[in-house]
């Protein structure tokens, strides 16, 4: 059944937004527990961006430095379909 599902996601051109959307489910893993506790990421835009929520301004100042190595590690497990092409910091407290 599996087969099926990502074949017809092949077909569709699907494949590469689920992959991108699987950031958010595994962004634990990936980038620590450390980072993953002062963020939630929130979902990916159809050009690749990451849109991630982030506790505090220093916080967010810090993730902006790390971004390429952040963004690094989240395609190292995307092969060529479904990569983040970017990051976009939010303040936590502007998303209410």
């Amino acid at each position: 059944m599996g087969e099926v599902v990502e074949r017809y996601l092949a077909r569709a051109g699907l494949a590469g937004r689920v992959a991108q959307a699987a950031v958010v489910r595994e962004w634990p893993q990936l980038v620590g527990a450390q980072i993953a506790a002062v963020t939630s990421p929130e979902r990916v835009g159809a050009d690749g961006t990451l849109y991630v929520a982030v506790a505090t301004s220093a916080w967010m100042t810090e993730l902006q430095l790390m971004a390429p190595q952040i963004i690094a590690r989240v395609n190292a497990e995307r092969g060529r379909t479904g990569r983040v092409t970017g990051i976009r910091w939010l303040l936590a407290t502007d998303r209410r």
